[in-house]
């Protein structure tokens, strides 16, 4: 069978586009009302479902538990089997579910409901057996699938992926959750070390570059050349930062003059360098760097000069 692949593609994004977007008519009371019971709860959010919507459950769990709100994911089917003894006394329930009365929701919902847990029915059908036995309804519900069946859950499941982010972004906001505390559910990989590596963890400070305002322009240039950062910082007697020599000053250096016996630092030194404090995150440093497209980068520990971070140093930790 011939089809236009293109064609078809597109038609699936439009229609889960649309799908999205008529979710914002369904945020209304009941939606806020789930967002204060979930944020007050004392125990934990149990999230659950059946089918493709348990997929879209678990991951609702991951976004809960990485934004600060304790959410647990519960197999429908495997509750009625002995899963049930997850749920706690003072545990909210959110059950997904499209068409609300599956078989496996019909036998669940009355079983919660006899332990006294409050339930959080999110639904594309409302006038389902789940919507009508809920305490709170959160309103999911599509008018077809993107599937040209419409039988494939496409456009409702994604529908419920993002009322679920809808509520973990509301809760993250209402509990003030910082770039520092989610730092501390992802230590790991590009993202963790983004949000807590420091310039000080990524820099030496083992013998960094540096010359006096005096120092003649042949110790400059073996001060470059040792340390191999392309740059010397210039300080005074105190450690102070007065300015910057690159490789590309003692070029200028050459084009100007014809002469450079005499010349000493502070003759092509450029002062008032970018810099930045050792205790900054290093992906500050790097798109400092980015942005000013230079290569090196002086750091500073309260004005004193305390090394210099290449751009090869932050891309060497994986953190771009």
């Amino acid at each position: 069978m011939d089809i236009d692949v293109r064609l078809l593609a597109v038609q699936t994004i439009k229609a889960e586009a649309l799908a999205i977007e008529k979710l914002a008519d369904y945020i209304d009371a009941d939606f806020e009302k789930c967002v204060s019971l979930l944020f007050n709860a004392k125990g934990r959010v149990i999230v659950t479902g059946i089918g493709k919507s348990a997929i879209i459950a678990e991951k609702i769990v991951a976004t809960l538990n990485s934004t600060g709100t304790p959410s647990i994911f519960m197999h429908a089917a495997d509750a009625i089997h002995g899963d049930l003894g997850i749920i706690q006394p003072d545990d909210v329930i959110i059950c997904l579910s499209k068409s609300g009365s599956t078989p496996e929701i019909k036998v669940l919902i009355p079983l919660i409901r006899n332990l006294g847990n409050k339930i959080i029915a999110l639904v594309s059908n409302t006038d389902s057996y789940l919507a009508q036995k809920a305490d709170l309804v959160l309103k999911a519900t599509v008018e077809n699938e993107a599937c040209p069946n419409n039988l494939a859950p496409t456009s409702s499941t994604t529908a419920q992926l993002v009322i679920g982010d809808a509520l973990a972004v509301c809760l993250l906001k209402l509990r003030g959750f910082t770039p520092a505390d989610f730092a501390k559910f992802h230590p790991g990989g590009s993202l963790g070390k983004k949000l807590y590596m420091t310039v000080e963890d990524v820099f030496s400070t083992a013998n960094p570059p540096v010359v006096g305002l005096n120092d003649k322009v042949r110790d400059v240039i073996v001060e470059i050349s040792s340390k191999r950062l392309g740059a010397t910082a210039v300080v005074d007697a105190d450690g102070n930062l007065l300015g910057i020599i690159t490789d590309g000053d003692l070029r200028r250096m050459l084009q100007r003059n014809e002469s450079v016996e005499n010349l000493k630092a502070s003759d092509i030194m450029s002062v008032n360098p970018k810099n930045i404090e050792k205790n900054e995150l290093a992906i500050n440093a790097f798109n400092l760097m980015e942005a000013n497209k230079i290569t090196q980068l002086i750091v500073v520990d309260s004005g004193k000069y305390v090394g210099m971070v290449h751009i090869h140093d932050i891309l060497r930790e994986g953190i771009v």
